[in-house]
């Protein structure tokens, strides 16, 4: 029988597989998996959701103007130039749809966030990794794999999943050393939980120039990640070729309501970042007592390190047996490390407890 067949190059992807939530046997497990905010999302992001329920039988404005304009007072970027997604997924997929296809080269730093070589497949291109020095993106190992061929650059700034970051002045230099031709990406992600003051999220690079692209999400320190919610500031030629090609309606009615909220109530994002930067370098400190490497992290979130891959591996069964979810990293080019959320008091403190019975 013959069947429709994909595009080259499709059936060749590794599908993204996403952190645990449920461990079979355990009604409660501690998920530390993904990267979610362990004090959820604010009360008013919670009563805007259910608002909209009533409206269910609406489509959802498709120019998500009252989201734009709150991301415009509370960012201090142009309104104009922001534009919504579902998940910065979605954004990142649209970017090299836009602006790659087949023959053409998609740069990223060696243990960049998945999404940017699976994107670059999906779309024909071919993605191509620059290696990292102390698990840190490099701006000469970036430079060095842009060639006739690149289109876009995409940096994770910090970094997800070693928690890594690059100063001002280095984003700057990765920047300058671009042909005006490549579009540099900035993966701001995880920027809310950054108190570096040498660290910039990208919104001023890309206002001073034509080829930068910042990327946000709700889903970390906001805590909607079930919304699935992101959103890109762009130069106005930018912005007028992602809303050609997004779909007309792309992010939903309780999304967009949702992140209004979340984004104006400061004191829950407060919160937020406090709880971080209590519980940060506690995990950190207490994994070090235990013989694991903690990889210095700026995020809400340390990469593990373990002996090898067997070691981490052992840890990550037996942590599941107990009831608490980790995040392998093999798929990252990891396999001797485990990434770790930030989670609550409880959270914390059973892990640390649950690894320290394992190791001994």
């Amino acid at each position: 029988m013959t069947t429709p067949a994909p595009r080259p190059g499709i059936l060749e992807l590794d599908p993204y597989v996403g952190g645990l939530h449920i461990v079979d046997g355990v009604s409660h497990p501690l998920v530390l998996a993904s990267n979610e905010s362990p004090l959820g999302p604010s009360p008013k992001a919670l009563a805007a959701y259910a608002k909209v329920a009533k409206m269910l039988h609406r489509y959802p404005d498709g120019d998500c103007l009252a989201l734009r304009r709150a991301i415009s007072r509370r960012y201090g970027c142009d309104a104009e130039n922001v534009v919504c997604g579902n998940g910065s997924d979605e954004l990142i997929a649209m970017l090299i749809r836009a602006y790659a296809g087949p023959g053409d080269e998609v740069v990223h730093s060696r243990h960049g966030f998945l999404m940017y070589p699976i994107s670059a497949r999906a779309a024909g291109a071919t993605p191509v990794a620059a290696e990292e020095v102390n698990l840190t993106a490099d701006v000469d190992a970036l430079l060095a794999k842009v060639g006739a061929k690149t289109r876009l650059v995409f940096l994770a700034n910090p970094n997800n999943p070693t928690g890594s970051y690059i100063p001002a002045a280095e984003l700057e230099r990765l920047h300058a050393g671009l042909p005006g031709n490549v579009l540099l990406v900035v993966d701001s992600a995880y920027a809310e939980y950054v108190g570096r003051n040498d660290y910039a999220d990208g919104i001023e690079l890309v206002e001073a120039h034509d080829n930068v692209v910042m990327i946000r999400t709700f889903s970390k320190i906001y805590g909607l990640a079930a919304l699935r919610l992101g959103w890109a500031y762009c130069p106005p030629a930018v912005t007028d070729v992602l809303n050609r090609i997004r779909g007309p309606f792309n992010v939903t009615a309780p999304a967009q309501a949702a992140g209004v909220a979340a984004i104006e109530d400061i004191e829950h994002t407060d919160m937020s970042r406090a709880h971080n930067d209590t519980w940060l370098p506690w995990l950190a400190e207490r994994l070090e007592g235990l013989g694991v490497t903690a990889h210095p992290s700026v995020g809400n979130f340390v990469l593990a390190g373990f002996a090898d891959a067997d070691a981490a591996g052992a840890a990550y069964e037996v942590l599941l047996q107990r009831g608490v979810i980790t995040r392998l990293m093999g798929g990252y080019g990891l396999p001797q490390c485990l990434r770790i959320t930030v989670g609550t008091e409880d959270e914390m403190t059973g892990l640390i407890a649950a690894l320290g019975e394992h190791l001994g």
